[in-house]
């Protein structure tokens, strides 16, 4: 199968490459780098160098993949307050993405959706994939146009909505920050908040998987969610620290928890998260003592 992965040297699209060039597959993939790493990115790909807004890279991808299949990874999120690259990524590149598909025969894209698309406040919890969608920061926003792109496009496609994917390679979330705090020997801040956390492989195993799914919408989650201690605990422990954390209030950006109903996805995939944090957490810092953390991101106003 000849695929193309847009944002393919960030955390998701890169361990997908990996996976899918075990199994045989073309791999092309485009990039700009503003959050990816050269060293992501496997020595088998066909790889552009560019932004999917850029008509004339992503163009030059898909003349290079002929792909039957899209991924479609990138994505921007470095920033809250940095709306106008949200729009140029998540929206407009998205569009961008989607157009060229058409032209190209593509015959399925694959799309990584927020879980943030519910709102900060959803009427239940587990969220079902019936809930209205409620977006209300920019991030979630432009993600939540750029699905909506993809749908009103009459192409097929899977769009899976996300719990938080950690692991090996992950410069965002809670995770990296607390790594790179405590190694620091830096104060660490806890927020009251919850999430449900999947473990990168086993999202890997239902990207995969979805280019010969039934279309539609999927909940990539455990159907469990952490308190940010519980998983701050586990970051320590696998630092080898004694260090305990300030306790804070959720922010007024930051939803209290994100718990998704993943029936669909278990009824489709026979699927379940299977890697718990315990495994999971110490992959990820073994992973970041050997290359480092550098800058970390998040779309939260909090950053620590």
């Amino acid at each position: 199968m000849r695929v193309l992965i847009t944002g393919i040297a960030g955390f998701i699209g890169s361990h997908l490459a990996d996976r899918l060039l075990e199994r045989g597959h073309e791999v092309t993939g485009i990039d700009n780098m503003t959050t990816g790493r050269k060293g992501n990115i496997p020595a088998d790909v066909n790889f552009v160098y560019g932004h999917i807004a850029n008509g004339f890279p992503l163009e030059r991808a898909y003349a290079y993949a002929k792909p039957e299949v899209v991924y479609h990874c990138a994505a921007n999120y470095k920033d809250p307050q940095h709306w106008q690259e949200d729009i140029l990524t998540n929206a407009l590149g998205t569009a961008e993405v989607v157009k060229n598909a058409l032209r190209k025969d593509v015959r399925r894209i694959v799309y990584f959706q927020t879980s943030l698309c519910y709102g900060l406040h959803p009427d239940e919890q587990p969220i079902s994939l019936e809930h209205p969608l409620r977006p209300s920061n920019s991030y979630a926003i432009s993600k939540t146009c750029g699905e909506r792109y993809i749908a009103m496009s009459g192409l097929e496609f899977v769009s899976l909505r996300l719990a938080n994917i950690y692991g090996p390679r992950n410069l965002s979330g809670p995770i990296p920050t607390f790594y790179k705090r405590l190694v620091a020997h830096e104060p660490c801040t806890v927020a009251s908040s919850r999430r449900d956390f999947v473990y990168v492989d086993d999202l890997i195993d239902v990207a995969v998987a979805a280019e010969g799914s039934e279309p539609g919408y999927y909940h990539v989650a455990s159907g469990r969610d952490y308190e940010i201690q519980d998983v701050f605990n586990e970051v320590r422990d696998a630092v080898g620290s004694d260090a305990k954390p300030r306790t804070i209030p959720h922010g007024s950006d930051d939803a209290p928890t994100l718990l998704l109903d993943p029936t669909r996805t278990l009824r489709e995939f026979g699927w379940r998260a299977s890697t718990p944090l315990t495994e999971g957490v110490p992959e990820a810092v073994a992973w970041y003592d050997e290359n480092g953390v550098g800058e970390t991101y998040t779309h939260l106003s909090l950053k620590g």
